[in-house]
């Protein structure tokens, strides 16, 4: 259900990869094998894809199993193959925002989002017609606002970086309807969206994470036995 990996090299999988509970948007440039390895541990069909001409797209990509938020930059081409792809699973559309990178901002599950108060509330109406759930705007999570680069959340649990508090923990568990633990991942980065794709079946994390941080990663994310 946990699959060590990297992708190209890179430990970072979280920043490559985006997933929900039904597909994975991986880069064009992945290797047949890692795709076939998402797919094992996602459970979900693996859709090659770039946005803005790059495949970072869990920096750029936000959305739960409803719907994807695309950032303004995307190409047309690009936003017409995946709509494609996706044979209406799920909405599709753009965020016309001054902010891109959408994955690092917004944190959803089927239950809520947590979008950044980077963002224009004007939007938070179409954020919330999109995913179809609750939107709440958090001034920060431990002082920091990029709040999606934080944390991972899916509908079993949730994983977040180490310096937030006790009441922060409990505001998250309230509003996503799951437990949450705090922790790290690929040896001790705190922004565990970095280094960690999830879902409800299963996840993916960077191979440079030990073996504590694992145990805390399975138990936060309801991924132990």
């Amino acid at each position: 259900m946990i699959e060590l990996m990297n992708i190209n090299g890179n430990p970072n999988v979280g920043v490559y990869v985006f997933a929900n509970n039904k597909i994975a948007l991986v880069p064009t440039t992945i290797t047949e094998k890692d795709k076939h390895r998402i797919e094992e541990a996602l459970g979900v069909e693996a859709i090659e894809a770039r946005v803005a001409d790059m495949m970072i797209h869990g920096v750029m990509v936000a959305g739960n199993d409803n719907g994807l938020l695309l950032p303004r930059i995307v190409k047309p081409e690009e936003y017409d193959a995946l709509r494609s792809a996706l044979r209406g699973r799920m909405r599709v559309e753009i965020l016309d925002i001054r902010q891109t990178a959408l994955g690092n901002l917004i944190a959803a599950n089927s239950r809520a989002a947590l979008v950044s108060p980077l963002l224009n509330r004007t939007v938070l109406e179409k954020i919330k017609s999109v995913l179809g759930v609750e939107v709440v705007a958090q001034k920060a999570l431990a002082d920091i606002t990029t709040v999606g680069s934080m944390l991972v959340v899916t509908d079993r649990g949730g994983l977040v970086h180490p310096g937030v508090t006790e009441e922060e923990l409990r505001f998250l568990s309230n509003l996503f309807g799951v437990d949450f633990g705090t922790g790290t991942v690929n040896f001790g980065l705190y922004f565990v969206k970095a280094g960690l794709v999830a879902n409800n079946h299963g996840a993916i994390v960077g191979d440079e994470t030990t073996g504590p941080e694992l145990m805390r990663i399975q138990q936060a994310l309801g991924l132990q036995g």
